[in-house]
Order: structure tokens, then C-alpha cells, then sequence
């Protein structure tokens, strides 16, 4: 079968032939319908070799941690009421399963997952960028239905992650309130809307381009700003020098996350989602009042479960680029060149 890998540290990932796998003891194989791609498989390749070795991920790897299909075999031993050929999207992050977080479906906090050496697809486990994948639990399927896997795909991280990001500051998000996006990219624009389909605020957004601003409008934003030195006193000037009730930096960088502390108001939550390398500066003085900040990861399994019903009630709509698994390889030099609208999609 083809798949999409990482082969060689400082090199492109390359479309290559390998076998295609059997299901082992509790995994299911699925035939992929549809893969996504992101910056955090473009960050795993950036790394230098030694910081590559030393987390441990694999060579080859198949990229791929957000991943759809229909099953096509079970492995021995899998017991589920889900049958061969049913769609399905894979919830990515993967953990140990008997922990107090995993019993809770928050297996993005799996307190055992890096003891016992348990990674995600893409992000350790072979991904989902081929014709075939491994899942190794049917506890990591979540059924779609009807869904079209191409649009949906995509959800199963750039939807699941803003959704658990919004989801714990929605109380302080009334009638009359303000939240900042920083970043209107793939998990960015996704946010926007559940943001506008969830409460009650004003959305303001921020990006450094007017083209990456105009996806923010078409998705609901009702204020748009460039993102540069002066956006924190234009934000502040909308409100009325209060500050806003939430951030959401799904950039994550130095710049972007001193934006977010410096517009907070007193009491707001700051979450910072990209992994774009920066840190915050807090202490008294530097933040308002009992400002909250929150470095998410991921989110549980219910709430994938929860962003899927957004989807099929048409609240979300995730704008996709579609690629062909050979054309892979152009995808990244797409997201690393930032030309890409909304989020990438390989389809097998």
C-alpha cells in the first residue's frame, strides 16, 4: 500500500510502498477515507535530530493523527457493536485506557501514556497518511454516519482542540462579552464558529494578513484586526479599556501570547492553543486581576463526540484542501509556505 513518511531526519516526507498491515490482538484495521494535516506533524519534521531521538519518535514514520475510514478488519479478540464497513473517525489522542483520566474519556491526560510508551497516530504510532491504518482500540473510534470524512476529518483535532479550549470558558462568555482568535487557520476558523454557535460574545480576530482575515469574517467573526504591535490598544479601545473575557492564541507564539495577557481583562481566561514556541510573562503587574491562563491539550472523547453533533447540525464547516495521497508531499510545502485556506486533507 502507499503511504505518506517520514523517512529521514532534515528531509520532505516521501509517498512510499510498504505492506499493508494486519490486525494484531484488540486492534482494528481501517481502509482511510481521509487524513488531515497540521502544523504539529510540520513541528515534529522541523526538530533537530537530537531533540528528534531523544522523544522518541520512530523512523519511518507515517504521518497522520487526524484520520478517518471504515473498518475493514478486527483483529482477534475486539468485542464493539460497530461492524466491518462502518465509517469512522479515530480519536487521536490515544492513551492507557484504566487511569482516572481515561476512565473519564480524557485520555489527552493520561497520567500512564508516557511511562508505557503510548503515543498518538502520526505523533509516534504509525498515522493515518496511507491507503490503510492500525487503530489499536475500538475505544478510538468514534462512528460519523453520513458524514462526508473529507470535511470531517479534520475535526477529530482542528475541531476537538478549539471545542475543549471553549468549552471551559463558555460561563464567562455571555450576552455583552468580548473573546479574542489569534490565528485563523486551521484550528483558528474552526474556533470562530464554535465560538459564535456557542455563546454569547463578540468575536473579535486577529491575523497578520487581510486574506487570512477575510476566512474569519466568511465564518462569523464580527471584528477583524492585523495582528501587529498595535492590536492590543485597538482591542482595548473596542472595550472601552476593559480588556476581553477570554483568548484564544491558536498561534502561540511570543508575540501573539503578549497580545493575549496585555488585552485580558480582570478575571478573563487566557489559553494559549499553537505551539508556536512563546511563553507568558506572569505575575502581579503583568496581568490583570485574576486572569487565568490554561495550556490545553487535545480534548476527551465525549467531546469529540460533541463537536461531530456540531457538525452534523450544521453549526461547523470546516473550509478543506483536498490533496491525493501522491500529491502529499505538496501539502506540507503548502502549510509550510502558509497557502493553505482552512485546513489540508489527504484522500487516499
Amino acid at each position: 500500500m502507499k503511504a505518506l513518511r517520514y523517512t529521514k531526519i532534515g528531509s520532505a516526507p516521501e509517498v512510499v510502498e510498504i505492506e499493508k498491515p494486519t490486525p494484531g490482538p484488540g486492534e482494528i484495521l481501517l481502509k482511510v477515507t481521509a487524513a488531515g494535516v497540521c502544523h504539529s506533524d510540520d513541528y515534529v519534521m522541523s526538530l533537530p535530530e537530537q531533540d528528534y531521538l531523544e522523544q522518541q519518535y520512530p523512523l519511518p514514520l507515517t504521518l497522520g493523527h487526524e484520520g478517518a475510514g471504515v473498518i475493514e478488519e478486527f483483529g482477534p479478540g475486539v468485542e464493539t457493536s460497530l461492524q466491518i464497513g462502518d465509517a469512522v473517525a479515530v480519536y487521536g489522542p490515544w492513551g492507557c485506557g484504566h487511569c482516572l483520566n481515561c476512565s473519564q474519556g480524557k485520555e489527552n491526560y493520561c497520567t500512564n501514556a508516557a511511562a508505557e510508551g503510548i503515543r498518538p497516530p502520526g505523533l509516534g504510532a504509525q498515522g493515518s497518511m496511507a491507503e490503510y491504518m492500525i487503530v489499536d482500540d475500538v475505544r478510538h473510534l468514534v462512528p460519523i454516519g453520513d458524514l462526508d470524512p473529507v470535511k470531517n476529518v479534520s475535526l477529530t483535532d482542528a475541531g476537538l482542540t478549539p471545542y475543549h479550549a471553549i468549552k471551559r470558558s463558555l460561563p464567562k462568555l455571555g450576552a455583552g462579552t468580548f473573546a479574542v482568535v489569534i490565528g485563523s487557520g486551521g484550528l483558528g476558523h474552526v474556533g470562530i464558529q464554535m465560538l459564535k454557535a456557542l455563546s454569547g460574545a463578540t468575536v473579535i480576530v486577529l491575523d497578520v494578513s487581510d486574506e487570512k482575515l477575510e476566512l474569519a469574517k466568511h465564518v462569523g467573526a464580527d471584528v477583524t484586526l492585523i495582528s501587529d504591535e498595535s492590536a492590543a490598544g485597538r482591542i482595548r479601545e473596542l472595550t472601552g479599556g476593559v480588556g476581553v473575557d477570554a483568548v484564544f492564541d491558536f498561534v502561540g507564539a511570543n508575540p501573539t501570547i503578549a497580545t493575549a495577557t496585555a488585552v485580558a481583562a480582570m478575571e478573563a481566561d487566557v489559553t494559549i492553543v499553537g505551539i508556536g514556541g512563546g511563553s507568558a510573562t506572569i505575575g502581579f503587574g503583568s496581568i490583570a486581576y485574576d486572569a487565568a491562563v490554561r495550556v490545553p491539550y487535545w480534548g476527551s472523547r465525549s467531546e469529540l463526540i460533541e463537536v461531530f453533533e456540531l457538525a452534523k447540525a450544521g453549526k461547523v464547516d470546516v473550509e478543506v484542501q483536498p490533496y491525493s495521497l501522491d500529491d502529499a508531499p505538496k501539502a506540507y510545502e503548502d502549510l509550510h509556505a502558509g497557502t493553505i485556506r482552512g485546513r489540508a486533507v489527504i484522500v487516499p
